[in-house]
């Protein structure tokens, strides 16, 4: 998402713009934002609502649900405490609350996320679906608009993210991994090095909704999967070359567009690892198909950081920078998930840059 429509969709749009026309040298590699935050979230998403920031994630210390912190500047941030609660009265999830997206549409704040459906008569161990909470404040309290969750494509899915255009409404989403396995050359070569039989994997579907968000209007449309060929494979099967576990991610997906141009970020590799990265692909169309970028992976571990992936886009205070928020580890603090903010851009020739991951020391 850099949307096109209503608040953070318009503004998003135009700096996408503005960002294109500087020249290149104008936005350096340099910490303005004191990386990481102080913010343990995973999966950090930010709305801009008029001169204030809301940022939602998952984790950060919400009891089967999610909180929320502000900020007028993306340096201090305000603990706004829970703002979701997996309990509510329409509530239909039971556990592992992840990915929380907030959407502003006729002065109502929409929440898409995952989780475990309740609703699991066949005992599977992933049964995350997608549903969707509403209240009158960005800090909620949300309530689920139905007790139950959007639609059951016939699979677990989570990581939902949603485009505006022309009086349409898209959902994009990733198929779990589980009970996926799929053929490839990674997959044929894992198994003859006797490190897995079967290599799982996810992928990003997109697929239009109904404007109420009760439902999906015809069937979810492919459009990004790990490769096939092994040569082409390299940066999106760490986690299976490492050995590390026999999954191929293709998730966290999030839309925006410049120009003609449909921009698709994702992240790949083992969200809980290391070698968790970022790419995108360009499409003229918000249903593909799409091209993966030659230059991929545009984020990832460097010496200090590692693990990022799952972003999300937001502009500067002063309307001057596009950026991308996102979540990684350093040495100093372990395991936990926290929050990076670093500038991108798109550059003339349509190329699509994150200048990070930076630390503050």
């Amino acid at each position: 998402m850099i949307k096109t429509l209503v608040n953070l969709f318009i503004a998003s749009a135009l700096i996408v713009n503005i960002c294109n026309a500087q020249k290149t040298a104008s936005i350096k590699s340099i910490v303005e934002y004191s990386n990481p935050l102080t913010v343990a979230f995973g999966d950090p998403y930010v709305l801009k609502d008029t001169d204030k920031y809301y940022m939602y994630g998952t984790g950060g210390g919400a009891k089967k649900g999610f909180s929320a912190y502000s900020s007028t500047d993306l340096k201090k941030w305000d603990y706004e405490g829970q703002v979701y609660y997996g309990d509510n009265k329409n509530g239909w999830g039971i556990d592992a609350y992840w990915a929380p997206e907030v959407y502003k549409r006729n002065d109502k704040y929409y929440m898409f996320y995952s989780a475990q459906w309740k609703h699991n008569p066949t005992n599977e161990k992933e049964n995350f679906k997608i549903g969707v909470a509403v209240a009158d404040k960005p800090t909620g309290p949300f309530v689920d608009v139905k007790d139950a969750p959007i639609f059951d494509p016939g699979y677990p899915i989570i990581d939902a993210n949603v485009w505006f255009e022309n009086g349409r409404t898209y959902l994009y989403y990733s198929r779990c991994c589980y009970k996926h396995p799929v053929k490839s050359e990674v997959a044929d070569w894992a198994k003859k090095k006797g490190m897995y039989d079967e290599i799982e994997e996810s992928w990003v579907y997109g697929v239009e909704m109904k404007s109420d968000f009760s439902g999906v209007i015809g069937k979810p449309v492919l459009l990004l999967r790990p490769p096939v060929k092994m040569d082409k494979a390299a940066w999106e099967s760490r986690s299976v070359t490492s050995n590390e576990v026999n999954r191929r991610w293709t998730e966290g997906s999030y839309l925006l567009k410049n120009k003609d141009t449909y921009y698709m970020m994702y992240s790949a590799n083992n969200f809980d690892g290391q070698n968790y990265a970022i790419g995108y692909a360009t499409s003229k169309s918000p249903l593909g198909p799409f091209k993966k970028a030659l230059e991929n992976p545009i984020l990832q571990k460097n010496g200090k950081v590692t693990g990022t992936g799952h972003n999300s886009v937001t502009i500067s205070p002063d309307g001057k920078d596009m950026l991308c928020v996102y979540h990684g580890r350093t040495a100093a603090t372990g395991h936990t998930r926290l929050v990076f903010i670093d500038k991108m851009e798109i550059l003339k020739d349509g190329r699509l840059i994150v200048h990070g991951p930076n630390t503050s020391n």
